[in-house]
């Protein structure tokens, strides 16, 4: 991937977080996760060693190249640190471990709500009202609301480039070939794709699927892109506009790296999917079943 196109950069000792923050994610790739007496150290590919605090961070990240030994995986066990394995920049997301404290309820539950049609349509419309709080909802078909949410966010789009004094011809993505969209779309790009590697760690480790969406289907991921679609407005939308214009247009990955970093941390993330999830899924589940 050309170092234009990058989102996440190398680790190393001046940028590795400091124990004072609360960090939800880091990514590593080329190089090499061991333990260094009770915690974990990094050795990138050109043998720097860099000792991870562990017990600040909630996933790791593993991009190309790298390995683990079996102690290192212990040792984010025992911290409740998940790891997920992922392609470059977290761009595509491949597989998680699960702790051994995870049990099905969860998975359960959102079983049982994503199968009938009478609860799903509830959750979905809850995750609507979560964005749009101002809309009336009441008695409105999946297909209804899902219209009411393409104005909505077409609007957004055009509201943000005008806000930001920037040009807007619209959402274009071509898959592998992102150096082909403006500046704004590779930006949009490139943090859509980061925050659902984000979202797939957080349902993981919470021990929801993300194959079992309320609105998204046929495809892949419904239950992340759902969940995406809570964040985006600041995490994505937002950020994707205002860097377009601080840039001049010019794509700057260190900057969209750390602004997107920032957010991330400023929203305390993955403590509001944790406050979020049992609210969409738990009330909707206790109100139809009447526990």
């Amino acid at each position: 991937m050309a170092a234009g196109t990058r989102l996440f950069v190398k680790i190393t000792r001046e940028s590795l977080p400091q124990v004072k923050d609360k960090y939800p994610f880091i990514y590593l790739e080329r190089g090499r996760l061991e333990i260094d007496d009770s915690s974990l150290k990094w050795i990138d590919a050109e043998g720097n060693v860099v000792r991870l605090p562990i017990a600040t961070l909630n996933t790791i990240l593993l991009g190309p190249g790298t390995s683990l030994t079996h102690e290192a995986v212990k040792t984010a066990t025992a911290a409740n640190c998940s790891i997920c394995w992922v392609g470059e920049d977290s761009l595509l997301f491949y597989a998680a471990g699960h702790l051994p404290t995870a049990n099905t309820r969860n998975l359960r539950q959102q079983a049982m709500l994503s199968c009938n049609k009478k609860s799903a349509l509830e959750v979905a419309r809850r995750m609507f009202a979560y964005r749009f709080p101002d809309a009336d909802l009441t008695g409105k078909s999946l297909k209804e609301m899902m219209g009411m949410e393409g104005s909505r966010v077409r609007a957004l789009y055009q509201q943000k480039a005008e806000q930001y004094g920037v040009g807007w011809k619209g959402r274009q993505f071509t898959p592998g070939k992102m150096e082909l969209s403006d500046t704004v779309n590779q930006i949009l790009t490139s943090t859509n794709a980061a925050l659902y590697g984000i979202l797939c760690s957080a349902t993981h480790a919470m021990g929801y699927s993300p194959h079992m969406g309320f609105i998204h289907s046929g495809s892949p991921l419904p239950f992340i892109y759902d969940l995406a679609d809570l964040y985006k407005e600041t995490l994505c939308i937002d950020l994707a506009f205002s860097l377009t214009r601080e840039m001049a247009g010019r794509y700057n990955k260190e900057l969209v790296s750390t602004r997107f970093r920032q957010r991330v941390i400023e929203m305390d993330l993955l403590a509001r999917i944790g406050k979020d999830l049992p609210l969409l899924l738990g009330e909707a589940h206790a109100h139809r079943t009447g526990e």
